[in-house]
């Protein structure tokens, strides 16, 4: 097995939600910016209803859980009360890592 398809079997894709004092905290561009600072992590994040982020993110194990954590703690003005992870089978589908519309 070459480098290249072992690195491959180690993608992950994490859907993570966060509930608490999360939005007007800068929450989302907390996670985009660890997401950016952890390196070579695709997916995206955006809030949902009035106290609920939602993250969706693809890499190696080691980084997605790097980011799933910096989302537990959150930016020092949040309070995370809750968080869900659920692992999913990755797609390939993201280029980057960015915050994406609130629904």
């Amino acid at each position: 097995m070459n480098q290249e398809s072992s690195s491959k079997d180690n993608i992950v894709r994490a859907h993570i939600w966060v509930k608490g004092r999360v939005q007007a905290v800068g929450f989302r561009a907390h996670v985009e910016y660890s997401a950016r600072q952890i390196g070579r992590l695709t997916g995206w994040v955006r809030n949902v209803g009035y106290d609920t982020v939602e993250a969706v993110t693809e890499g190696e194990r080691e980084n997605v859980e790097r980011l799933i954590q910096a989302m537990k703690e959150g930016p020092r003005s949040s309070r995370v009360d809750e968080s869900k992870v659920e692992w999913e089978e990755p797609t390939g589908e993201f280029v980057q890592f960015g915050v994406k519309r609130s629904i």
